[in-house]
């Protein structure tokens, strides 16, 4: 039996307002822009794909089963400009067929800089998820599936059962994602791994009329997918939420193809849907996976070079930690917020100067002209946070 993992990204950034030397103040936040991505998203996305997984969850008598990781920065805008979005995720909870991801709440590249801040950045978003949806989370993924030895290590000791990253082939080498691993020095925790090449034929080809295989059907995805019987037990689909309606746009057929799909994966009874928990309690580890470098889900390299691949990422990255402990002790809780909200990691990929062959992903809701000016409005507004320290 091939088992159907589901994982959407569900997040938004609070983009940040244009902020000169010549600025003061402490309105760091573009809300005009938030907002209206916000609703644009929610629109196209959020709440008909909702409304067609709860659609899906009951035409199938609870045998169609998915997982989000909802971001604390998303439900924040959820509540301050469509909270009609954040109604319908509650909804999707009381199924009883949908698992809520741990992350870190700001979506922060915390744990590469300062781990007591991305501990308690996790214990933030476990506290929310279970606020929200009445589950305490198994399962933690770290931002953009950002992982190695060191963080299963970290969250194994938090608690956590399960995490998820990449099925990046330069760590798999010769082994399948479609395995359940066990990370080294870990006695509990799991990992799953993306299957990255079925995931991104639906987030990224699906649309794409060059593509040798476009019409994507899903009898041939189906096909593929029955393939890894006898060479794996799950098949991981991991991808941003987006992929509904925005990344790949209603006319495209995508969400027919998500509407269909359930019941022709499930049509010969070989196949199913879990959740992450369901599927590391019903199949073995097949063995230990080493992985001392850190992997991500970005970009054709597999690593975080999106993030820390060039000198500005760099500094501004450095520059960001460097006031970590007079913040955090400093108990100006809205210094703190505005702080943590500069963590959030989509503002280090809007400074990426990468240009690979799914480099316009780094230019989509960007909202500079470059890299350049990202980093300047970066900076003149970490320049007021640091001002504002006692």
């Amino acid at each position: 039996m091939a088992s159907v993992v589901f994982y959407f990204q569900v997040h938004q950034p609070y983009r940040l307002r244009r902020y000169s030397i010549f600025d003061s103040g402490t309105d760091y936040f573009d809300d005009q822009t938030n907002a209206e991505i916000c609703r644009k998203v929610a629109s196209k996305c959020y709440l008909p794909t909702n409304a067609l997984i709860a659609e899906l969850i009951g035409a199938h008598e609870g045998q169609f089963r998915v997982n989000y990781s909802v971001t604390g920065m998303a439900i924040e805008q959820f509540r301050q400009f469509c909270p009609e979005v954040l109604d319908s995720f509650v909804e999707l909870a009381r199924t009883g067929c949908v698992e809520f991801i741990a992350e870190t709440y700001y979506h922060s590249l915390a744990f590469l800089y300062r781990r007591d801040e991305f501990i308690d950045q996790v214990e933030k978003h476990r506290r929310l998820i279970f606020d929200l949806f009445g589950q305490e989370p198994r399962t933690f993924r770290n931002t953009e599936l950002t992982y190695n030895n060191d963080v299963a290590e970290v969250v194994e000791e938090m608690g956590f059962d399960v995490a998820l990253t990449e099925g990046a082939d330069h760590v798999l080498g010769r082994r399948s994602p479609n395995f359940i691993y066990r990370p080294p020095n870990c006695k509990r925790l799991r990992l799953m791994l993306k299957n990255y090449r079925l995931s991104d034929d639906i987030a990224f080809r699906f649309g794409d009329q060059s593509w040798a295989e476009w019409p994507l059907t899903v009898e041939k995805f189906t096909g593929w997918v029955d393939k890894i019987n006898g060479n794996g037990y799950v098949c991981n689909l991991f991808m941003d939420y987006e992929t509904f309606g925005e990344h790949q746009w209603d006319h495209t057929g995508i969400f027919e193809f998500l509407r269909a799909l359930p019941a022709e994966v499930m049509a010969t009874g070989k196949n199913d849907f879990l959740t992450v928990s369901q599927a590391v309690d019903r199949y073995p580890v097949a063995e230990e996976l080493d992985i001392p470098h850190m992997i991500s889900w970005a970009d054709t390299e597999r690593d975080i070079s999106a993030w820390l691949g060039n000198s500005m990422q760099a500094n501004a990255l450095y520059e960001t930690y460097a006031i970590a402990d007079e913040i955090r002790n400093g108990g100006d809780e809205a210094l703190l917020e505005d702080w943590r909200k500069l963590q959030t990691s989509d503002h280090f990929y809007y400074m990426c100067t990468k240009y690979f062959a799914d480099g316009d992903v780094h230019k989509y809701f960007n909202p500079y002209q470059s890299p350049y000016d990202s980093y300047i409005n970066y900076m003149n507004i970490l320049d007021s946070i640091r001002s504002r320290l006692p």
